[in-house]
């Protein structure tokens, strides 16, 4: 047998290949992105980057309608913007099986809420697998195939961010020989979702969720392994493994299947103990529903609903232990999250900052202007927000504050769900101006390619999106596009734009410093003459890692190993300190 080491996302990507999958679409969103990453290595199946979640989503409900088996992949959150043909999709049911994939993101290592997704399979009411290691992964991807085809219904595979970037031993299987060829097959009574055909599909959902509850009573990826018989553990994912951990002794039901659970099987195990925990991440998901049906267990009374759960964290909360952390003998120094040296980002928040306008943000790199010495954020909610929540706050100010309002948004993120925004402020006359971070890529997830980036996910040239002519289109009459390593130029256009009593975009056009591109610009590395410096640390305000101060000579350094020579510090000295190494 073949035996490899992968990652859940990796596990998940093969399972999809061996599952006889022929599209695979996604958005990109941590942890979920290497999930498509991976799937470009297997050639049999069409993956691509969709725009955004709600778009993937369609993309693969139409392959399904078309006879093929589709994955759509995305974080948490992403869930949430492909929630409106999602509900519609668990009435129509699949052709093809079609199985999405949220990776939840417990402790919010990158992202900006806590969600668990777990509510949307009851919510949509639709099937749910987790797997509790990379093996689970695969096989769980390939069974949702089979069980979303079965039952005729999309199915949910959940991962998390343990499971999606921990890696565990993996049997490899093979694809299958004969996959079926897609076709079209018209049945509008059940595809076309007018109320009088929703109405009765509505009777097929619920009848599906009693008969997936029953199935789920027989099958081996609901099992009971035995320990000692004292002490009773319902758990599943990555949860399962903490169990096994801490409570080595217990007897474990070990759910694959999380929605809808195997009530009869729940009911059976339960009857055999006193002391019965429930063990999970997040929200009481499972425990409401044991609840529900009159049994006693211990849940949230003893594990948070906030934040990750850990072996420690679990030892603690149960027996008022601590386990054993070896990091917390390791001395790492602190690292706070900050652009990259040479972002093209960076003087574009400073001069934020200078002009003090009120900045509305977005989900990307540029999320971390928020973070002093630049601190120029002042609000961040979701994908694309940044524009409407700079057209709603202008709407309530006075005439002089509305020019102070500035929308801050990514090229990735302004075609995700940032377009909509700037067509209402345009047709509602509204007054703020949005500036448009072009930096040719979906940098923040792992620099993906996007419709503006001329660039598709296996790296072929695609045309791109010209992000000027896409504004003027919607009505925007003033449009400029600035170098954002020219600070004076950057400075000049940010007051005059801000200063319009209507809509204006700005776009900075300048490729992330760690596109893999060959026709990139590459300049030399900049160094301090301490002659010259006087230590007056204004350089220190760009928050640029690549620069140091040294608390012996009282002046700026450079790390020129990391310096990419972009100049924004030479620009904001008023002393001629920095200047390029001589090659």
């Amino acid at each position: 047998m073949n035996k490899v080491l992968l990652s859940g996302n990796e596990a998940i990507a093969r399972g999809t290949y061996e599952a006889g999958a022929l599209v695979a679409c996604a958005y990109p969103g941590t942890p979920s992105t290497e999930i498509l990453e991976n799937m470009t290595r297997y050639k049999e199946v069409n993956s691509s980057w969709a725009p955004n979640e709600k778009v993937a989503l369609e993309v693969g409900i139409g392959a399904c309608f078309g006879g093929a088996r589709a994955l759509v992949s995305m974080k948490h959150v992403g869930v949430n913007v492909a929630a409106d043909p999602l509900f519609t999709l668990t009435y129509t049911g699949v052709r093809g099986g079609l199985v999405l994939v949220t990776a939840d993101d417990p402790e919010l290592h990158s992202s900006q809420n806590e969600q668990d997704n777990r509510n949307f399979a009851k919510f949509a009411k639709m099937p749910m697998f987790e797997p509790a290691d990379s093996q689970d992964a695969l096989d769980y991807t390939k069974l949702a195939f089979e069980v979303s085809e079965q039952f005729d219904t999309p199915v949910f595979l959940r991962s998390t961010t343990r499971i999606s970037h921990s890696k565990s031993v993996v049997t490899l299987g093979a694809r299958p020989d004969h996959i079926p060829t897609p076709s079209l097959e018209r049945n509008p009574a059940k595809l076309v979702m007018l109320p009088g055909n929703a109405r009765k599909r509505h009777y097929d959902v619920e009848e599906r969720i009693l008969k997936l509850e029953e199935w789920g009573c027989s099958q081996s990826f609901n099992r009971v392994e035995k320990g000692k018989g004292e002490v009773g553990v319902i758990t599943a994912g990555v949860s399962y493994q903490y169990v096994k951990e801490v409570l080595p002794d217990a007897d474990v039901l070990k759910l694959g299947m999380i929605y809808p659970l195997p009530k009869q099987l729940i009911r059976d195990f339960a009857a055999k103990y006193t002391t019965l925990y429930v063990v999970e991440e997040l929200d009481p998901f499972i425990e409401e529903q044991v609840l529900a049906m009159g049994i006693a267990v211990i849940g949230k009374a003893k594990i948070p609903i906030c934040g990750e759960l850990t072996p420690g964290r679990l030892a603690k909360e149960l027996f008022g232990t601590e386990l054993p952390d070896e990091s917390a003998t390791l001395k790492l120094p602190q690292r706070p999250p900050n652009m990259c040296p040479g972002c093209p980002h960076r003087g574009v928040f400073m001069e934020l900052n200078r002009a003090k306008a009120f900045v509305a943000g977005d989900i990307g790199c540029y999320t971390l202007g928020f973070m002093p010495p630049l601190s120029a954020m002042d609000t961040c909610v979701c994908m694309g927000a940044s524009i409407g929540n700079a057209t709603g706050i202008s709407k309530v100010l006075s005439e002089e504050d509305q020019r102070k309002v500035v929308a801050v948004i990514g090229d990735s993120t302004f075609l995700h769900t940032g377009i909509n925004g700037l067509m209402d402020m345009v047709y509602n006359n509204s007054t703020a101006t949005v500036i448009i971070l072009d930096n040719r890529i979906t940098a923040m997830t792992g620099r993906q390619e996007n419709p503006a980036s001329g660039y598709t996910l296996d790296n072929n040239p695609a045309f791109r999106v010209d992000l000027e002519q896409l504004c003027r289109a919607v009505g925007v009459k003033h449009v400029r596009s600035i170098d954002p390593y020219n600070i004076a130029l950057t400075r000049k256009t940010l007051r005059e734009e801000m200063a319009r009593p209507e809509v204006s975009v700005i776009i900075t056009t300048r490729p992330c410093v760690l596109v893999p591109r060959d026709n990139l610009e590459r300049r030399p590395s900049l160094y301090v003459d301490h002659d010259a410096c006087t230590g007056c640390k204004a350089c220190l305000r760009l928050g640029c890692p690549a620069i140091a101060w040294d608390e012996t000579s009282q002046k700026s350094n450079i790390d020129k190993i990391i310096c990419v020579g972009c100049k924004v510090c030479q620009q904001t000295c008023g002393f001629n300190a920095f200047k390029e190494i001589e090659a």
